[in-house]
């Protein structure tokens, strides 16, 4: 069973892409407050790397920049190589959700379109009019099984 982990703090580097975009990482910057005897101050800051894989990968590079302040949830792994025979470690949170953190600002969403397998329309000739790419009203949709008597 993994844990899945929430971090929020600011995205401080700029998206990374790999892959043919099929991989974007950046580094987060995570800076406690902390209450000092002269009052409040900065802690010190955790940088984690933030790795993003295939769609999600997409849309953080064309979404997240550099200080903007994100959410990230996902599971944490050690990434572990050896360099001039020294071990290095390094923190890395692979994202299964990325998103602007709204308590520190607004963000607009934007869905992308999506395709079907019939996804031919460009060869379609588009509507004469309001009417017709308006569609058909709730009436004409409904078909009209019994009509109600008529009095003589």
């Amino acid at each position: 069973m993994e844990s899945q982990v929430h971090i929020t703090g600011y995205a401080g580097t700029e998206v990374e892409s790999r892959g043919n975009g099929t991989v974007s990482a950046f580094r987060l910057a995570c800076t406690p407050r902390i209450k000092t005897k002269n009052g409040w101050g900065d802690g010190n800051t955790t940088w984690i790397e933030v790795a993003c894989f295939r769609t999600l990968a997409q849309h953080v590079a064309q979404s997240v920049r550099k200080g903007d302040p994100v959410l990230v949830v996902g599971k944490l792994r050690t990434n572990v190589w050896e360099k001039d025979g020294q071990t290095h470690e390094r923190l890395v949170l692979e994202a299964d959700i990325v998103g602007h953190d709204l308590n520190r600002g607004t963000s607009a969403f934007s869905r992308p379109p999506r395709l079907t397998a019939t996804d031919s329309r460009e060869a379609e000739e588009p509507p004469e009019d309001e009417v017709e790419a308006a569609g058909l009203s709730v009436e004409e949709r409904t078909p009209q099984t019994a009509q109600a008597p008529q009095a003589a």
